[in-house]
Formats: C-alpha cells, structure tokens, sequence
C-alpha cells in the first residue's frame, strides 16, 4: 500500500512536533521547536512541511532560500524524517520529491539544498544516490541565537 504524502496545515502540528521530536533524538540533537513555533512558521511562509500518512511515516521540512548564482529561489530542507518501519521503501525520495514540486509551484524553486552530518554515512549515501553533491569550496556558518541578537543590536 501506497502511503499518500500532503501538504501539512494547522491540524497536523502535533504529529508534527512529535515526528520532529523523534528525528532530533534520532541523531541526538537538542529539539526546541515545539508546536507553537512550528505553527507559527508555517503560517508567516518561512516554513512548510509534506507529511506521510495520518499518523505520520515520514515528513519533510523545508524553507525558501534564493541564491543569485543560481539566479532564483530554491529550497533548503532542514529536516527529512522516515519513521524506522517505513525505510526502505522510497518514502523519503518521495516526500522530497514532494517538497520540490510544492516549492517549484510556491516559490519557483530552481534547486534544493540540504546539510549532512558528517557521521551520517547511510544518510549521505541516500542523498548521494539521488544525486546530491558536495558543494566544494564552501563552508557551512551559523551565527548562533547570541549572535544574532548581538549583531541585530548594532544596526
């Protein structure tokens, strides 16, 4: 049986949150988005998400970037999550599939973007199989939350 993959609205916040939860715990991160921060960025745009399934097999969570060597938006998929049952079966191509065609149709998205972790060698590979690429040359930065607001304070 095919699992069908949608949009996520308001309504699935909470499997949501807790799917997000389980991908964070997964790979040991600390997880600090819960339902109210997600709802509130996907209702602003600065987030949207495909979800599988009623009670979620998987889901994709990913924002509008726009790059001008590209010369267009594009997306960045922060988060893909396949629920440990559900793997192996072509989920995750789909609900990345998924996320492009939803970004192509919202933003004009020319490409998608993501970040691996380094010690995530099955995940790598996944990605690698669908054809993804190191970007070579470049560095991934962040400017930590302290940052941030440092650095807004000096406008």
């Amino acid at each position: 049986m095919t699992v069908s993959i949608r949009t996520a609205g308001p309504d699935d916040m909470p499997a949501l949150s807790e799917a997000l939860a389980r991908l964070s715990a997964d790979l040991g991160d600390d997880h600090r988005a819960g339902e109210a921060e997600l709802a509130a960025a996907l209702s602003r745009g600065v987030a949207r998400a495909q979800i599988a399934g009623d009670v979620p097999s998987g889901l994709a969570l990913y924002s509008p970037v726009f790059s001008t060597v590209a010369g267009g938006a594009g997306l960045y998929v922060s988060d893909l999550w396949v629920a440990e049952g559900a793997r192996g079966r072509g989920l995750g191509r789909r609900l990345l599939a998924a996320a492009a065609a939803d970004a192509r149709r919202e933003w004009e998205a020319l490409f998608l973007t993501l970040a691996v972790y380094e010690y995530s060698r099955a995940a790598r590979a996944f990605y690698e199989r669908l054809g993804f690429a190191p970007v070579t040359g470049q560095t991934r930065m962040m400017l930590s939350e302290a940052g941030f607001a440092a650095l807004e304070g000096e406008r």
